[in-house]
Parts: C-alpha cells; structure tokens; sequence
C-alpha cells in the first residue's frame, strides 16, 4: 500500500456530514447563479444585460468598450454558474463514492472479525484468535495464511480506491480554482467525467516529455513520477488511449526500447526496480487501451503489428537491436489485452517466424535487456505473448484453436506451440541447453481450459448457465483432452520444464472430468450408471478415456508439488461427490470407492517417482517418503459443508503458491459450488532431521498411514455420520483399502526402486 493511500482509521474516522452540508449548500449556490445568469420568473439577469447590451445603439468609446466589458461580464455570470455546477457534481459522486467506501470498509471489518481476524487502523490484518477461557469451550477457527492474504486483499482494495476517489475529487477542484480571476465553463459534468480529462492532461504531459528525446537519461526521480501517473492512470481509458495514440505504436514500442536499454546497457540497482514497476503499470495501460475501437486507436494496433518485423535501435545510424514484436511482447505480462488484438498479433507473430528465412530461432537473436528484472530468456516475444494469454481466457482459447500457414504448410497453433511433428516449434534455450518458455505456455493453456487467468488470486469457475457459457466450457473441457492426451507420460513433461506446475492446476480444475473418465473400466461407463452419479449432464463433464486420464495423472503426480496439488483436489471433490449423492448410501459407497482408488494411483506414481529418482539410496528415498506424509498432517481448515453429514471437516494440504478452484459435485446457494486452495511450501526435512534409525522408519510407515487416513477422511465421516455400526465401518475400510490398492496398481509399471 503506498504511503498516501488513506489508511483504515481514516476512512472510519470520515465525516460525511460536512461534505453532505457543502453538497446541499453548493446546490443552493448554483441555483442562485443559474438565476443571475439566465432569469427566472421575470427577473432581471446577465443574460438580459448582454441582449440589451447588443441592441442599444452605442456611440463614440462605448460602442467597443462599454459594449465589451458588459457582454464579457454577463459571460462571467454563465460561467460561474457551470462552475458551480461541477463543484457540485464533484461533492456529490465524492460523497457518494466515500459513502460506498465506508460501508465497504465496515462491512468488511465485521465479517472478517467473524473469522477472528483483526484490522487494525492502518488497514493491516492479523489473526486475533480469542482463548480458550474466552470461547467459553466451543472450537476456536484460527485464520489460514490463505485467509489472511485474501482479507489484506480485500481491505487494500478498498483503501485504494477510496485513496482514488480523495485524489480525483481533490485535483478536480483544484482545478476549477485555478484562476483567481475567472470562471470557466470546461468543467466536469461527474467524478468520472472529472477522471477521465485529467488522465487525458497527464498522457498529453508525458507525451511531451518523451518527444523531448533522451529518455534513457531520466533521472530516477522522474521516472518516479511517470511511474506513479502510469499506476494512478493504468486503468483509465482517458489517460491509457491517449498515451499510447500520442506516442503512436512505434513510438510507443522506440519509447520502451530506449528506456529498457540505453546505450550503456542494462539498467541497475534500484532504478532497474523501479524500471520493473514501469514495466508492469505500463503493460497494464496499454492492455486497457488496447479495448478501445477508435479509429486512432485501431491505427495503432495495426501499426504495432507491422512494425513486428523491424528493428528498433537506440541509434538510428547503426540499426540493430530487438524487432517490434521483441519490445510488444515484453509489455504484454500484465493486464488483460483485447481479444481481436491478441489474435491478430500472435497470429503475425508466428507467421514472422515461421516463414524466417533459414533457422526461425536467428529471428528472436537479440541480447538487448528488455524485461525486468532479467529472466535470462533471450527475448522470445512468444513467451511474453503466452503470458497476454495467460490473462486473457477467451483468447488463449480461441488462439489455441487457430492456426497458422496456408494449404500443405498450414499448421494448428496447438501443435506448432505444443510440440507436435517436425514443424513444431523449436522453443529457445539457456546456456545449459535447457528448453526456456513452457512455464509461459503453461500460463496460456492453464487460462484457455480454466476459463480464469492463471495468477487470479480468487479464482472462481466460470457459470453453466446459458447456452454460450456451455458452449464455452464444452470447448474448455476439448482443449483439456487434448492436454490429456499429450502430457501422457512423464518425458514428455520433462522435456518441457516449467510446464508441470500449470498441469497441475489444470488437473485440479478438471478432477470432476477425470475422476469421471476413470470411471470406466472396461468400457463399462455407458452401464454402470457413471453419468448420474457424477452429474455428467449437468456439469457437462468431459470423457477422457480411462487409460488416456491414468497415464495423465501418473505423469502429473510424479512431480512433488504437482502430486501434493492434484491429491488435494481429489480429496476436495472426492468428499463433495459423496454428498451430491443424497441419502443413498449404495451411491455413496460407490463414489467413495471410486474416490479411494483415484488416491491409491495418485500416490502409487509418487512412490515410483521416488524410487526411480533415488533407486540405489534409500536414505535420500526415505526422506522423500516422509516428505510426501508429511503434507497430509496440514490443515488450512477447508469446510465443505454438504448439509448430509458429508465431510464436515475436509482436510486441504498445502504446497506450490497458488490459488485453484476446485470444481465440486453439488451446487449451494448461488450456482456451482468451488473450494480456493491455498498452497504454502512445507519444509518437512528441516523440521526432522532424518537419521537411519527406528524411530526414523517408523515415520516412513507414519507418512504411509497418514497418506491412506487422509484418503478415508469423508468416508469415515458419513459412517459415523450416519450411525454405522463397528462391524459395518470394518467392512467398509476393507472395501477401501481393496479400492485404494486397485488404483495403486492402475499406476503401477513395476519400476519401484529404493524401498
């Protein structure tokens, strides 16, 4: 939160009742103004002066002079009173909009003090958990880290935009007292007309001073204070249009390439983090102009396209350096671009590439630094352009159904991207020779199958409701087989680093449609009455194949933080397509078991990766082993609650930094149901420090034990829940270890090694 930005005691503190007298007191006044300067109900007026004044013959000096100064002196009395008139137009939407801000706050504080978390007057949150005593007994909930992020969120939020709200009223009546001797008519008409010419003033200032040259020699200052009029303006279409038609788009891409990397290299220290912050803010104006259809701004869409292919040097004498897609692609990693716009540019972007003369990698040859801070890729525009998808899924989902290259040489951009035939694309390297880029493409297909941009911090899925939302999760869920189907073993994910995270997620985002493929052994689907029980209908589930789903998951869940992710998300929808089963205990049992047997593969492909990882050292393997229990023993907390006694209490662990929304079996009140999982690193080594020792072993056979309690949580809640009997809770353990052994041996290629 920046330093001026109104702090919560602020806020509170506000006192609305003024600004609601000034409010009332400058609608009085423009009423009295109105008056003077046009009449009513026959009273004389400066309007009436300036016609009289215009009639009468005048002689000698009064004929200019006298004529002159009434005819001005009545247009001050018209102009003093539209003054007036946005005066009052400012107070009001300022009081309106700090009313909405008040309420927001308080709102906001009493239901996160509900959750035992505490704001405190500079707008920061804590967790202020009450004791035991204090309870009185009853169960304490103690905030999850998740929580605290997402109520710090929340409460910024708000500050922020009430900060907003202060700076554009303030700088409005500034304004309009600018001259002490005049009136103006210019005035806004609103606080956001009032928002949108002051963003207009601030793009035509630093369009001045860019056209002055010598950008490169900014001093950090300055570039302190274009920073702050980018992160003010990013989301004005007044501020973030004009800038970037001002500069026109080569103008707009020469200006970050001189700023980037000046003559002398490089930018270091704390202008480089300045230069980042730069970076980011501007993306995001030029990703909020980008919606604009105007006919400047279509312009300089085309143009930015156009000048794809041409060199953008810091000396014009000597023309080398990065291509126009090379400096585009670099200021698309924030914000959300215009459809059109993105599909019209990769779209050139890789027909540029693909049609380079010789080696397409000598096209993106360029060492100049143009993204900050420095992330050793060699200016790949196609990374950078996957990120622009990555936040925008409509998209990235129609351009992975698009294509490239015409007749025999036409290409679909998902096998040109993906890694399919000879004519697929060959994504740059580092040093090491190590593949750079696949975590950027796996931005782009996280956003295009989620329906979500992939760093969302509350990631909700997308409504089911009309026929274009179905449409579109039907052409989500074929983008997903076709991720199935292609990350179908573990090589193919390792040659592609980076990418098993954003599967990960993608697997989380789609347990519902694997968990139903699954479902299908021996074909026995279309009669085993699957499509009921997972609602395939009606939360328009897609059919995997069973054998595609299998090698799929035992891919995925050979990385760690990919298993501890996917594990998490079946134990969520596991428990929830229990309860969408109603009170029928048959169907509960059969989704349990089913539910049983997803965990027994999932863990079985991260006991083989262990092995295989660690074959001949069964110290380092039985580390790995304790490490991959020991995620189990973490509880955010996660409550489903299923109103049939169902997983009252489900267990969510937590790995991997991120967010993911975990599509359930039962709606609620409100449409689709959805848990956020919050994944935080555990270090379990640190904590125990493993030694060859029996008390070591047994927390091997713990980390086992813990992995399959974890799995039989739900189910023993709704035996209990439903007052089975001993005999009949041992019966169904039995039937789910036999289920948690058959997906351990779906996963199983007998390459155990190590233990």
């Amino acid at each position: 939160m920046a330093a001026d930005t109104l702090t919560a005691q602020e806020l509170t503190d506000l006192r609305l009742g003024t600004l609601n007298t000034a409010v009332s007191d400058w609608k009085t006044m423009v009423g009295r103004l109105e008056r003077l300067a046009t009449g009513s109900d026959g009273e004389l007026s400066a309007a009436d002066l300036e016609k009289k004044a215009n009639a009468a013959d005048w002689k000698g000096v009064n004929a200019t002079v006298s004529r002159e100064f009434v005819t001005k002196t009545a247009a001050q009395f018209a102009d003093a009173a539209a003054a007036a008139k946005s005066v009052l137009a400012v107070l009001r939407d300022a009081h309106s909009a700090f009313k909405q801000h008040k309420e927001d706050l308080r709102t906001a504080i009493d239901e996160l003090a509900k959750n035992n978390i505490y704001v405190n007057g500079n707008g920061k949150v804590a967790a202020s958990v009450p004791s035991g005593a204090a309870a009185g007994g009853a169960d304490i909930h103690k905030p999850t880290a998740e929580e605290l992020d997402a109520a710090q969120s929340r409460i910024t939020k708000i500050l922020w935009e009430a900060t907003e709200t202060d700076r554009i009223a303030a700088r409005a009546l500034r304004q309009l007292a600018k001259n002490k001797y005049d009136f103006t008519d210019q005035g806004p008409d609103s606080l956001k007309d009032a928002d949108r010419e002051q963003g207009k003033a601030d793009a035509e200032y630093w369009r001045k001073e860019i056209a002055k040259g010598n950008v490169d020699e900014w001093s950090k200052e300055k570039l302190a204070r274009f920073n702050e009029a980018l992160e003010n303006q990013r989301d004005n279409p007044g501020f973030t249009e004009a800038f970037a038609t001002g500069l026109g788009g080569d103008g707009t891409l020469q200006f970050w390439r001189d700023l980037a990397s000046p003559p002398g290299g490089a930018v270091e220290g704390d202008k480089a983090k300045l230069l980042a912050q730069v970076q980011d803010n501007l993306s995001m104006s030029l990703a909020n102009a980008s919606h604009s259809d105007s006919p400047a701004m279509e312009a300089w869409k085309k143009d930015v396209i156009a000048a794809g292919g041409k060199p953008f040097p810091v000396d014009p004498a000597m023309p080398m350096g990065p291509n126009g897609f090379q400096v585009m692609s670099s200021l698309m990693g924030k914000g959300k671009f215009d459809d059109d716009f993105l599909r019209d540019y990769g779209t050139a972007m890789l027909k540029y590439e693909r049609e380079y003369p010789g080696d397409p990698k000598v096209a993106w040859r360029d060492t100049t630094t143009l993204t900050y801070p420095p992330t050793g890729n060699p200016n790949d525009p196609v990374a950078g352009f996957m990120d622009a998808l990555g936040h925008n899924p409509e998209a990235s989902l129609d351009f992975f159904n698009g294509s490239t290259g015409q007749g025999d040489d036409k290409l679909s951009n998902w096998d040109y991207l993906v890694g399919h035939g000879k004519e697929a694309r060959e994504w740059p390297v580092d040093d090491d020779g190590k593949p750079m880029g696949f975590d950027n493409l796996g931005h782009a297909l996280e956003s295009a199958t989620l329906g979500y941009p992939y760093d969302a911090k509350d990631p909700s899925i997308p409504p089911m409701k009309t026929e274009a939302q179905i449409e579109a999760r039907e052409a989500r869920t074929d983008l997903m087989l076709r991720v199935v189907e292609n990350y179908s073993s573990a090589d193919v994910i390792e040659k592609q680093p980076g990418i098993s995270e954003s599967l990960a997620r993608m697997a989380s985002g789609h347990i519902d449609s694997l968990n139903y493929s699954a479902a299908d052994f021996g074909r026995s689907g279309d009669v085993n009455g699957r499509d009921a029980r997972f609602g395939a209908d009606k939360n328009h589930l897609q059919d995997f194949g069973a054998t595609s789903t299998t090698n799929f998951l035992r891919a995925v869940a050979a990385d760690e933080d990919a298993y501890n992710t996917v594990s998490a998300a079946q134990q969520a929808y596991g428990s929830s397509v229990m309860a969408a089963q109603g009170g029928d205990e048959g169907d509960v049992k059969r989704v349990a078991m089913h539910s049983m047997m997803m965990h027994g593969m999932l863990d079985q492909s991260r006991f083989e990766s262990i092995g295989q990882e660690f074959a001949d050292e069964k110290e380092a393997a039985n580390r790995e082993l304790e490490k991959q229990g020991a995620w189990r023993d973490f509880a955010a907390g996660a409550v489903i609650g299923t109103g049939v006694g169902v997983a009252s209490e489900v267990i969510i662990p937590a790995r991997a930094a991120a967010a993911i929304a975990v599509p359930l079996a039962f709606e609620v009140v409100g449409g689709a149901a959805e848990t956020h999982m919050s994944n935080q690193t555990l270090d379990w080594l640190k904590e125990n420090e493993f030694d060859n020792t029996d008390e070591a072993l047994q927390g091997i056979d713990k980390a086992r034990d813990t992995g399959q309690s974890n799995a039989m949580i739900p189910l023993l809640n709704y035996a209990q829940a439903n007052g089975m009997s001993d005999d009949e809770i041992w019966d169904l353990s039995d039937e789910a270890e036999e289920a948690y052994n058959k997906g351990r041996a779906r996963s199983d290629t007998k390459d155990v090694r190590g233990y």
